[in-house]
């Protein structure tokens, strides 16, 4: 896996002072704000803490943070006609702590198993040892931090820093995301879609209810339901190019509450995920069509709700080259790795509609230990991965800027 990159003639010559030198005394402390705000995990648009905790460290450090509606902030660092820009994400989700760490949420059924702690983290540590550069006057440009509200919830808080005005200027975007799956000091890399489109979607049945015993005086809501549920994903599957690969899988069915009484209401939801983009719209038209099909057999009325997610995260080939070549500098020869396209929406993606970028997977698992997945609320990552993905988008930053403008 190679992505070339043309080197700047002047770069051996301007090299900066080594990033791991910067960024070693700053490391007990990033481990120590990381854990703080692991504790102290705040929901989407309701981050106000790990804003202000993000806010006091930047300040400290001399630099001026702005703050965006709501929540979160940006920061530039250096000066320069050039920007780049490191984002990171600062929710946590809505689910409960199972892990037995020190530093465990003391929030109830609150945590952050998505590891957007680390992500914040790591941004900060990149940013505090880009701002040491600037101050030394071995910073070729600015590179804008970006601290986002709101990952988890569809359509995601990027649409807001976006509309805030965060990317004016900027040429191009980076970001890591914790990869449960791929060992500490690794990165996973991938030019193209290294997500997917994602939407969420709500179906629901309205009948007039009855007894089980007359099931032909009335519209079988439960069965019709069941039907929704297997055969509405295959449909999609024959009516769309397989190559999309569309997946419609459901999270949660609720109907009824006797035994012997056809319910009124009932209701299925979950997700549609496509992972070409290309057919992201044609799956979103084409699915209360399909429902409303399968449900006219039974004489009920089918409501269907798509709220339209993010489209995939597509890695641009140049950003994507700068992130393997700043893993190789940085964590050592084979360090980048190569990595699927998975079913997962990130809302980066709508970052990377405006301006060019790459998101990398940065590994999280201890070698030899096992994997805690993502969304579960036993996550735990290997706090090693905080300074690998500092010093990963710190040098990604500086050999952006010394690139040719894009």
């Amino acid at each position: 896996m190679t992505y070339h990159v043309r080197r700047s003639p002047e770069r051996a010559a301007t090299r900066p002072r080594s990033l791991t030198e910067l960024l070693t005394p700053r490391l007990e402390a990033l481990v120590a704000f990381r854990r703080d705000i692991h504790a102290h995990p705040e929901t989407s648009h309701a981050e106000h803490r790990t804003t202000a905790r993000v806010v006091e460290q930047l300040r400290a450090a001399g630099l001026e943070p702005r703050l965006l509606p709501g929540t979160g902030l940006v920061c530039d660092v250096g000066a320069g006609a050039r920007t780049v820009a490191l984002r990171a994400d600062l929710d946590a989700l809505p689910l409960a702590d199972e892990t037995s760490s020190p530093w465990a949420s003391t929030v109830p059924g609150v945590a952050h198993a998505c590891g957007h702690d680390v992500h914040t983290a790591v941004v900060l540590g990149a940013g505090l040892v880009l701002a040491d550069l600037a101050r030394a006057g071995q910073l070729p440009g600015r590179v804008r931090l970006v601290f986002q509200p709101a990952e988890e919830v569809t359509p995601g808080g990027a649409l807001g820093v976006v509309a805030a005005g965060a990317l004016e200027g900027v040429e191009r975007i980076f970001a890591v995301h914790c990869d449960p799956h791929t060992d500490v000091g690794r990165v996973g890399l991938r030019v193209g879609a290294i997500t997917s489109a994602f939407d969420q979607v709500k179906v629901e049945l309205h009948g007039s209810g009855g007894h089980t015993s007359r099931p032909h005086l009335t519209g079988d809501l439960v069965f019709a339901l069941a039907k929704v549920v297997t055969e509405v994903p295959a449909v999609m599957s024959r009516r769309l190019d397989p190559r999309a690969g569309v997946s419609l899988v459901w999270g949660r069915i609720s109907a009824g509450g006797a035994a012997n009484a056809i319910p009124r209401v009932g209701v299925a939801e979950g997700t549609l995920r496509c992972v070409r983009q290309d057919a992201w719209k044609d799956a979103g038209d084409l699915l209360p069509q399909v429902v409303r099909e399968v449900v006219a057999p039974y004489g009920l009325r089918a409501e269907v709700d798509l709220q339209r997610g993010v489209p995939p995260v597509v890695n641009e080939a140049v950003s994507t080259g700068l992130l393997q070549r700043a893993a190789e500098d940085q964590l050592g020869e084979g360090a980048a790795v190569p990595t699927d396209q998975s079913l997962g929406g990130e809302d980066f993606a709508w970052y990377l509609q405006h301006t060019a970028g790459a998101m990398a997977r940065l590994g999280t698992r201890t070698p030899g230990g096992p994997t805690h997945d993502l969304h579960r609320g036993d996550f735990e990552a290997d706090e090693r991965a905080i300074a690998h993905g500092a010093r990963l988008l710190a040098s990604a930053a500086i050999e952006s800027l010394r690139l040719p403008p894009v």
